[in-house]
């Protein structure tokens, strides 16, 4: 389950300290997906960010699978991180070095349990389509190729939570239908909590919970 109770996040700036997120809370259990729309620079990825445990709140508390990830030191954090959270961002952000399942792999690196990760890793992108480009490079994949690849990494290790920045922001009406399907039928499979912001209608529309994030705070969409 992920829980948070009265998120806020404020920035220093020169006119005095700028609030981006004002007293949000929210409650999701496995299975629950929860899309949230607004304009630009009004704090969704900030948003995203703390419920993930990359950037702390100001106040107010974040708890997933009933762990406040904000109390661990720095290492076990970063171990909690790794192994509960799961990410998917607008680029893609795959190592243009590695093959595609190499870069599937990347979080299995660090992981403290020992599975055969790589057989996993094969069938996620199995799954998402990619069966016969494990051995590519990046830049031998499309746009909707490599996000598909961003999705099979953000789930190798079997996250209690996905959080999605803008995952077809940068990619065709065809492709964004396409990866949008994928995330869901994943999510469907998976079981995860699925939260996702987004400018799309159309993949905002693809969630059952909507919300939009307004001045700080979230409301109905």
């Amino acid at each position: 389950m992920l829980k948070a109770e009265d998120l806020r996040k404020a920035y220093d700036a020169p006119g005095g300290p700028l609030e981006v997120l004002a007293g949000v809370s929210l409650c999701l259990a496995r299975g629950d997906a929860l899309a949230i729309t607004g304009p630009s620079g009004s704090g969704k990825s900030t948003l995203l960010y703390v419920l993930g445990s990359l950037d702390p709140p100001s106040s107010g508390t974040v708890r997933l699978d009933d762990v406040d990830p904000y109390a661990l030191p720095e290492r076990e954090l970063a171990a909690f991180r790794n192994r509960h959270v799961g990410y998917v961002f607008q680029d893609h952000c795959l190592l243009p070095q590695c093959t595609v399942l190499e870069n599937v792999l990347v979080p299995t690196l660090v992981a403290r349990e020992r599975k055969d990760y790589a057989a996993r890793a094969r069938d996620l992108l199995t799954e998402v389509g990619l069966a016969d480009r494990l051995e590519h490079r990046p830049s031998e994949l499309s746009g909707g190729e490599k996000q598909r690849v961003a999705l099979a990494r953000a789930l190798v290790l079997e996250p209690s939570l996905l959080l999605c920045d803008e995952p077809t922001g940068n990619l065709d009406p065809r492709a964004a239908d396409a990866v949008g399907s994928m995330l869901m039928e994943l999510h469907r499979r998976q079981g995860t909590i699925l939260l996702v912001v987004t400018h799309s209608v159309e993949l905002a529309a693809r969630l059952p919970e909507r919300r939009q994030l307004h001045e700080g705070r979230l409301q109905p969409a």
